[in-house]
């Protein structure tokens, strides 16, 4: 399916119960992954069955749908998103939105062991620049943090992708005890590569065999050890996401901090998450979801489609409640970020 399915005429933008117009979309294509990283997923996933995930042609469609009603952006998440078979041809799809002025950025988040392989097609497709996640540059450490990966190959990927012209920002989340002695060594790497590093406190989302409260690494105490090494400038730069960013003046490059724990960032958030299965969560750490597998299922017109998303923001959350359970050390949210899309 290329064309466009029949639509209704409803175009009217979305805006959330407290004013915010959502303007971003975070899609998880598969809840699948190549490596396992200890604070994501468990050693020993159970994966959905491939019968319960949209096809790459409902995505398209339910994406399409969202940038009708005003979506700007589109983040392609996982699981790790180019494990997807055929993945390159729903960023062909979705890359028809920036042609036509719709869309303004087509991205993905990656964990980079596909880059060598798929960079030039993204780039081709429209994508203008990833985010790649990099928690450490010791290769026994990566290979320890991850269970699978290899940090060569994701260095391999990430000069792929800057040879094929995208722009690269390095994700890493600060881990006590793991990394924080190297977070020094990672800003130097990233800027010294020409990218931007954010830092990332752990997420309580989904049951691992790790102990959140020993890997909890607060980016307050991280950013106040960094004043003794860098001159911190506050930045105004934004990317749509929940990121604040400092320019360091020793390097020029920026950094950005994401503290779902310290710092409260829904006051201004514009985002939602569609998982691989057409469930749409309107806020990270609240369980509360709509299910547009069914509506979209329905009908070949999108009237079902909109109805749905519309009620679906009507009750999107003023923001959410996560805090790490040092009595019972369960999840703030039970499913895994790799169900949702990081």
């Amino acid at each position: 399916m290329t064309g466009e399915p029949a639509s209704s005429s409803t175009s009217a933008p979305l805006i959330d119960p407290f004013g915010r117009s959502i303007e971003y979309l975070r899609v998880s294509v598969t809840d699948r992954c190549d490596f396992r990283c200890v604070y994501c997923m468990s050693e020993h996933m159970t994966f959905l069955p491939k019968h319960d995930l949209l096809t790459l042609e409902e995505l398209d469609r339910l994406c399409s749908a969202f940038v009708r009603r005003g979506v700007r952006k589109l983040r392609i998440t996982g699981g790790e998103p180019l494990v997807r078979k055929n993945i390159i041809w729903l960023f062909n799809q979705l890359g028809r939105h920036l042609q036509t002025g719709t869309l303004d950025e087509l991205t993905l988040t990656t964990n980079g062991s596909q880059l060598v392989k798929h960079a030039r097609d993204l780039k081709a497709a429209g994508v203008e620049r990833i985010n790649l996640s990099i928690d450490t540059l010791v290769p026994e450490k990566f290979k320890a943090i991850t269970r699978w990966g290899d940090l060569s190959n994701v260095l391999r990927g990430m000069d792929a992708a800057q040879d094929a012209g995208l722009k690269v920002k390095i994700n890493a989340v600060a881990l006590k005890g793991f990394n924080e002695d190297e977070i020094v060594d990672l800003i130097h790497f990233a800027h010294g590569r020409g990218a931007d590093l954010t830092l990332i406190e752990t997420m309580p989302l989904g049951e691992i065999e790790e102990d959140r409260t020993d890997q909890y690494l607060p980016l307050s105490v991280v950013r106040a050890r960094l004043m003794d090494t860098f001159t911190l400038e506050d930045s105004a730069h934004r990317t749509g996401g929940p990121a604040r960013y400092v320019t360091i003046k020793e390097t020029g490059g920026r950094l950005g901090f994401i503290t779902p724990l310290t710092h409260n960032f829904c006051e201004s958030c514009n985002r939602v998450r569609l998982t691989c299965t057409g469930t749409l969560y309107m806020c990270l750490g609240q369980d509360d979801a709509a299910d547009l597998r069914k509506p979209l299922r329905d009908s070949a017109e999108d009237d079902l489609i909109d109805a749905a998303v519309t009620e679906a923001i009507s009750r999107k959350p003023k923001g959410h409640d996560f805090v790490i359970d040092r009595r019972s050390q369960k999840p703030a949210v039970a499913r895994h970020m790799s169900v949702t899309g990081g």
